[in-house]
């Protein structure tokens, strides 16, 4: 039997919260207050119906490997992919065009789940991430997104490039984001489409395969003298563009 151990406020709550995966126990820190954020997590526990265990800091700090766990720690089965074709029927259960985030082979945990946390913010209907040589849904994730994955569909595929024709028969436009001459500005693009937007490596951007397959590529202004982002600053920054353009047409 396969388990996670997620670990951070924030993460063992929306994990709580979803009740997408497997609960099995909740583990709490006899050093730290049961008020607040602490007796949300224990409340969300009890109505789950799992055990809810007390121990000594110590011993939790040595299960966690002395990660950040802010005093709890929850014991879960693994993460729930989806198929690709749940992050369509999501838009269309929604009755709006398709937005969603593909992450070209991403390393850094950290910029994962940075990312992550922004789609939920702005009602990313998907996320599709390669199966190798990338960062997966794991506990460090789940915290870095501040449990927001637990409430994203993310689907992971064997070949990016594949996937994206496949958006793109399903008439989603795919949208590369690199600073490049010869990509588009990201405020003269039309991002009301139904929207696949491709977030590349941090360091190497997207691969060859990958950019090609975009039908356009766009890219940020950038009037300072450093010429780059970090991969999760610009991703972030290019899906809020995406939301802004979608929120006022909603709005109007």
């Amino acid at each position: 039997m396969t388990s996670e151990l997620l670990y951070g406020r924030n993460a063992v709550r929306e994990a709580l919260r979803a009740r997408r995966r497997t609960l099995r126990r909740l583990v709490v820190s006899r050093s730290v207050q049961e008020s607040g954020i602490i007796a949300d997590i224990i409340r969300l526990a009890e109505q789950a119906g799992i055990p809810i265990e007390r121990i000594e800091r110590q011993i939790l700090d040595r299960q966690l490997r002395d990660a950040n766990h802010q005093g709890v720690m929850l014991e879960t089965g693994p993460y729930p992919y989806v198929e690709l074709d749940e992050c369509l029927s999501s838009a269309n259960a929604r009755r709006e065009a398709a937005l969603l985030l593909l992450l070209d082979h991403l390393q850094d945990p950290q910029n994962l789940g940075t990312l992550l946390r922004t789609a939920e913010a702005v009602g990313c209907h998907g996320i599709i991430i390669p199966g190798r040589r990338a960062a997966e849904i794991t506990p460090a994730v789940v915290n870095a997104s501040s449990g927001a994955v637990e409430h994203l569909r993310v689907a992971m595929v064997t070949n990016l490039s594949q996937t994206i024709e496949e958006l793109q028969h399903n008439g989603i436009w795919v949208v590369g984001l690199e600073q490049d001459e010869t990509a588009q500005d990201i405020d003269a693009v039309d991002l009301n489409l139904p929207l696949g937007l491709v977030i590349g490596a941090e360091g190497t951007g997207m691969s060859r395969l990958v950019r090609e397959r975009c039908d356009f590529l766009v890219r940020l202004p950038i009037v300072g003298q450093i010429g780059s982002l970090n991969a999760a600053v610009a991703g972030s920054i290019a899906i809020y563009h995406a939301w802004r353009q979608r929120y006022r047409r909603y709005a109007e």
